[in-house]
């Protein structure tokens, strides 16, 4: 068994070595490079499970972690060891991104079809084929970022956490801006890049600040996060001089590192860009928001979460800080989903207050109920993703379907311009582009068209909605609640509360506009079915939706608790005794449950008695009418990237801009024009000095030895008697040069 587990560092091996081929060898072929792209996840998967299921099935495994050595790093006074580890908490990461990720794979081989945005007179090579022009490009970015994901789950280190972390954030930007031919895309990907940037820039502070204090000067995570660490931290009081206060160091570094997962997790206020980052192909969309990065972002403060934990208890405002962060995240993007049209939007907004829940959890001390809601999470919102693109590709085919038919027809009323969506048509409930297969009042009646996709996203809709029971949703939910409850944290319980009947009410509205009623548009009347390669992973994830969360159902719930106690509970107790940290175990409440129960029921049933009737031809949103600017407020997310624009932005462009005044205008380069200029002046006197004076004096010399030896030449000429007058001559001339002045002296 511990031979087996010490194949873990090679998981993100066959991804990056399916990027390197695909880059250097496989590109040309579409077909080769998919397969490769799709080996490289299964070889991953194939070792990944059989580790994960290894650990689980090991009696206390937590208590003895696996820590393996690859190399070490000599960082002055002592080494910095680089290798794997393997324990429950990543061994439940491993088994959730392993699968995901296979899945987006193979979903991505069927997705990535020729867009419609490319004009297919550019493309005709691509465009026969169906595929994207960039098809095989696509397949080595999201193996690298595959990579990104495995490497940070079974890093050792926060160091090589760190390394893979930034792996992640060069693919998202790589990834959101892979259709690069709009414009939009090249800014939502720049935005992710620079905001992303922000938190990560803090956090490496952090890091810095860990590694420096820390007793070993070590960032390997059983070092840092030992009780004698961990203690030290504690009792070591720094003074912070920006805002002149003295706090532990374990509080500022906790409060710096956790600015990476506001980052990374998009939670406020650095969530500006994961909205937009729906730009991106729909697998794209999915590996943020299920597989990898934003998941990683939570998962930065569970593998941290000793130190968390001992800042929460020397400085309480430190947790305060985490937990309030998660719960005004929940509220502020669940109220934004319920006014946005967007279908990848909506579950945009719903990951952010998803991401919300797990940090209120973790901030409140809740480890597990936190942990369990990012495992079942993944599943579910992976499954509504990839259900969305096979809508948004549905509904893209039903235009062409129905342009393509009026033109034989002889019908001009589609043309090119109205399919690729210039004509915007101007409501009180935003503009609409009526040939946007992503907006959701182009749609309607899709599950008739589109059944797999259609129950396949009512499956992964219930669960985000938490319709109680039969669904892990549900149950990672009702476990937040708990936790909070027990915990006598208020403010965040009801915070949570209404943040989940917001969840399941525009839960309801998205499926009751997508795909219950009657066809709106052409595009949604002539939409088919997705390809196998698209709807046989929806299959395969549904039973995780559903199953996942009886592994997390509390012993003492009535009669299930029995039939499935907390499995996850069991498995993670262990490790977090290794760790020397507690958590709550809230007992069974049937008021927390009765909340979960109308929070996900009432607000099921409120989406879908306002959207029952569909939104007929230019009807405005009936919460529109009902909320007023309220709505809009909402519809436009309360303008964060306007006050952005006019503030962060503007000032940055204003410095950047005084900046270049002073570089280039007023000081440095006038002066290192100077510079230049007396650099050049010099040169021309030093080169005439040259010119004149040293080469003068030289070629001076050359004349007179030139002018000497032609003298002396024409004594060359074989008579001896030549030869005696010119000794004689030069002894005449040394006594009259040398000796006789020497004897004048001795006289």
């Amino acid at each position: 068994m511990q031979g087996f587990l010490n194949l873990a560092w090679l998981l993100p091996v066959p991804p990056f070595l399916a990027f390197v081929a695909i880059l250097l060898f496989l590109n040309r072929n579409k077909t080769v490079s998919a397969l490769t792209a799709i080996g490289g996840a299964f070889v991953s998967f194939a070792l990944g499970w059989p580790i994960a299921f290894a650990v689980f099935t090991t009696p206390h495994f937590g208590e003895h972690p696996l820590y393996g050595e690859l190399f070490t790093i000599p960082t002055g006074a002592s080494e910095l060891m680089i290798g794997f580890q393997v324990e429950p908490a990543n061994a439940l990461m491993i088994f959730m991104s392993t699968f995901l990720l296979l899945m987006i794979f193979i979903y991505a081989s069927g997705y990535m079809s020729f867009p419609p945005h490319l004009r297919k007179e550019d493309y005709p090579e691509a465009y026969a084929q169906g595929r994207d022009p960039r098809y095989s490009r696509f397949m080595a970015y999201i193996s690298l970022f595959a990579t990104g994901m495995l490497g940070l789950v079974v890093a050792n280190s926060l160091l090589t956490f760190f390394i893979f972390w930034e792996i992640m954030g060069l693919c998202s930007y790589l990834l959101i801006g892979f259709w690069f031919e709009k414009e939009s895309a090249k800014k939502a990907a720049f935005k992710a890049f620079i905001t992303t940037r922000i938190g990560d820039t803090i956090m490496f502070t952090g890091m810095m600040l860990l590694y420096m204090w820390s007793i070993d000067n070590t960032l390997v995570f059983e070092q840092i996060l030992s009780p004698e660490n961990l203690e030290h931290l504690s009792t070591m009081i720094v003074h912070v001089p920006v805002f002149n206060f003295d706090t532990p160091a374990v509080a500022l570094i906790a409060i710096l590192i956790f600015f990476g997962t506001i980052g990374k997790s998009a939670q406020f206020p650095l969530h500006v860009w994961l909205p937009d980052a729906m730009e991106g192909p729909t697998p794209v969309s999915a590996l943020i928001h299920a597989a990898t990065m934003v998941s990683a972002g939570v998962f930065l403060v569970v593998r941290m979460f000793p130190l968390f934990y001992v800042a929460g208890e020397v400085a309480p405002g430190s947790m305060d800080f985490v937990a309030g962060i998660g719960a005004f995240t929940a509220l502020f993007a669940s109220l934004i989903a319920v006014a946005q049209w967007d279908i990848k939007r909506v579950l945009a907004y719903s990951t952010i207050a998803q991401l919300g829940f797990m940090i209120a959890a973790l901030g409140t001390g809740a480890y597990v109920a936190g942990f369990f809601h990012l495992i079942t999470h993944a599943f579910f919102k992976a499954l509504l993703f990839l259900g969305s693109g096979s809508v948004i590709h549905g509904v893209e085919h039903g235009f062409h379907h129905a342009h393509e038919h009026a033109a034989a027809h002889g019908d001009h009323g589609h043309d090119e311009h109205a399919h690729h969506g210039s004509h915007l048509i101007a409501r009180k409930d935003g503009l609409l582009d009526p040939h946007d297969p992503q907006d959701m009042r182009n749609m309607g009646g899709l599950l008739k068209r589109m059944p797999v996709t259609g129950w396949t996203f009512i499956i992964g809709g219930m669960a985000l909605a938490g319709f109680p029971f039969v669904t892990a949703g549900f149950w990672s939910k009702d476990e937040i609640f708990s936790s909070e409850w027990y915990t006598r944290d208020w403010v965040i319980f009801w915070v949570l509360a209404f943040s989940a009947l917001l969840t399941a009410f525009y839960t309801a509205r998205q499926i009751t506009l997508t795909f219950l009623g009657q066809p709106r548009t052409e595009g949604a009347a002539h939409a088919p079915e997705s390809n196998r390669a698209m709807t046989i992973p929806l299959v395969l994830i549904s039973p995780f939706v559903i199953g996942l969360g009886w592994l997390g159902i509390p012993v003492d719930f009535p009669v299930l608790g029995a039939l499935f106690p907390h499995w996850i509970e069991h498995q993670l107790e262990p490790y977090i005794k290794h760790l020397h940290f507690e958590f709550p175990h809230p007992e069974f409440n049937i008021l927390v449950l009765l909340v979960s129960f109308v929070v996900s029921l009432g607000g099921l049933a409120l989406g879908w008695l306002v959207y029952r009737n569909g939104m007929p031809e230019g009807q405005i949103d009936p919460m529109r009418r009902w909320l007023g600017p309220v709505w809009w407020a909402m519809h436009r997310k309360f303008w964060v990237d306007e006050a952005y624009n006019y503030t962060v932005v503007a000032f940055t462009r204003g410095l950047a801009k005084f900046m270049y005044w002073i570089d280039d205008l007023w000081i440095i380069d006038p002066i290192i024009n100077a510079i230049g200029r007396f650099g050049v002046w010099l040169g021309v006197v030093a080169a005439r000095f040259d010119q004149y004076v040293v080469d003068g004096a030289v070629n001076a010399f050359a004349w007179m030895a030139d002018r000497a030896g032609g003298v002396l030449r024409n004594a060359q000429n074989g008579q001896v008697q030549v030869y005696l007058m010119v000794v004689v001559v030069s002894l005449t001339i040394w006594l009259l040069l040398y000796a006789l002045p020497l004897i004048l002296t001795l006289v």
